[in-house]
């Protein structure tokens, strides 16, 4: 079966492995940090924050790009409760991370790459993410 970004040139960006692994997905690029603690319903995934660009989005099932994470050490554990309940990204790449975002990903073994210019990839692009490599496939832009 063709997925998007076959027989496509991608975008290749290297950045530091936070939580190994191997994920592959639409990107939602947020271009705000994310507070994962009352900032994201764990039932479902779909971002509550009244102030944040992507209200009412879901992250589930996404390859979440954001700058950081902000707020209560607590959203580790959102981040594990999203995936028990299977509305987890399945990726996360930011410009830096820290540790609420870095420990909810290691404890929920979502991949994790930080250090990479996010402002590369827009929503709706395809991204794998390998350890380290992000490979970047473009949306194809209306004619």
């Amino acid at each position: 079966m063709k997925k998007p970004g076959d027989n496509q040139t991608p975008i290749i960006l290297e950045g530091r492995v936070v939580r190994g692994g191997r994920a592959e997905g639409e990107a939602l690029v947020s271009p705000d940090p994310i507070s994962f603690l009352g900032g994201v319903d764990p039932d479902t995934g779909i971002i509550l924050d009244p102030n944040h660009p992507l209200k009412g989005v879901s992250i589930a099932g996404k390859i979440l790009l954001f700058p950081h994470g902000k707020g209560s050490t607590v959203g580790s554990y959102t981040i594990l409760r999203l995936a028990r309940n299977r509305v987890a990204p399945l990726a996360m790449i930011n410009v830096e991370s820290e540790a609420i975002t870095a420990v909810g990903a290691i404890i929920a073994d979502i991949p994790m790459v930080d250090l990479v210019d996010i402002g590369r990839i827009e929503t709706g692009d395809w991204v794998r993410v390998e350890d380290g490599r992000v490979e970047v496939f473009p949306k194809k832009k209306p004619a």
